[in-house]
């Protein structure tokens, strides 16, 4: 297996991307003011060496605004001479394929870990497949916060068009309604998101609502979610839905929105392929990233980091990487 790609040929790739995709202005070079030249005369008094009568001059045509969207600026790995420093209070690099742990801060430290759990509601409903089922909103669905998609009682969508939109934007109203479908209730849900998690072996965790909220007894570990991740992973379905960048959501009365997946490593570092954003403000910030190159195939779980998450996560899954 070739692993020639060293950690700095990784940051050097990302650098030029910085370069290569930079936006253009087109005001970039600004545009010399005019002078006028004047000419003394012998008594001391400036006269302009211009006509006396004026030129009329043709009036330039205004500018169009550039209104093309600006290319997102890559994410550029910090180098170190071992492991990247972060701002991370927990945190966990493992192999994909085989589990081994590669790095680890805090891994059994639990913590919420906010939106990130929302895989493992992905993962149950995928698992009970019918995909193209259709799901029927109920109100109960829509009893939720913040972010939601605004789903309308009696609106019918299929369990796939829920799930991808999920995974790419994650609203809230979305997991309940998906959990509901699937158990006929949140409690009911989140008693089988807690079997499914001791079959993978998360020991350290306990969950009590699909979405992520904050809530008192509810917790896990980077370590855990490593082992969601991983089972995430191997699932085919899954495994393409959370690698999607940007999509079209289509509601039942014709309107269209476009969303923008909400993990920035994925969009702007060339060799993540996936995983899952979080944050509340009680967890802080937290990321379930993974990622590929030449046959090296990677985790990386960051709990309760600060606004640093992109840039952080992306360091440790560059060196992840290079091993």
């Amino acid at each position: 297996m070739n692993r020639s790609l060293s950690f700095f040929s990784l940051a050097s790739f990302a650098l030029a991307a910085v370069v290569a995709f930079a936006p253009l202005s087109a005001d970039a070079a600004p545009t010399p003011k005019k002078t006028t030249s004047s000419k003394s005369t012998a008594g001391g008094k400036k006269t302009s060496a211009s006509p006396s009568k004026k030129t009329p001059q043709k009036a330039s045509p205004a500018k169009r605004p550039n209104t093309a969207p600006k290319p997102e600026p890559a994410l550029v790995p910090a180098v170190f001479d071992g492991t990247p420093q972060t701002k991370a209070a927990s945190e966990v690099v493992v192999d994909a394929l085989t589990g081994r742990v590669l790095h680890e801060k805090n891994a059994d430290q639990r913590r919420s870990p906010a939106s990130t759990q929302k895989l493992l509601t992905a993962l149950i409903v995928v698992e009970e497949g019918n995909l193209d089922k259709p799901v029927v909103i109920q109100k109960v669905d829509t009893l939720t916060e913040p972010v939601m998609l605004y789903l309308k009682p009696g609106d019918v969508y299929t369990r796939r068009q829920l799930l991808q939109v999920l995974l790419v934007k994650s609203f809230n109203d979305v997991a309940r309604a998906l959990a509901r479908d699937n158990a006929g209730s949140i409690e009911a849900f989140a008693a089988k998101m807690n079997r499914r998690a001791a079959q993978l072996g998360m020991l350290n965790s306990n969950f009590v609502n699909p979405n992520g909220l904050t809530e008192p007894t509810q917790f896990s570990t980077s370590r855990d979610m490593s082992k969601l991740a991983r089972a995430v992973y191997q699932n085919p379905t899954l495994r393409q839905m959370v690698s999607v960048k940007e999509m079209t959501f289509r509601y039942v009365d014709g309107r269209t929105r476009e969303f923008k997946n909400t993990n920035r490593v994925l969009r702007a570092y060339p060799y993540c392929n996936g995983m899952k954003t979080g944050y509340t403000m009680a967890a802080g910030h937290c990321l379930v990233s993974s990622g590929s190159n030449r046959g090296r195939e990677v985790i990386v779980v960051v709990l309760g980091d600060d606004r640093r998450v992109w840039q952080d996560s992306c360091s440790l899954l560059a060196w992840g990487l290079s091993l």
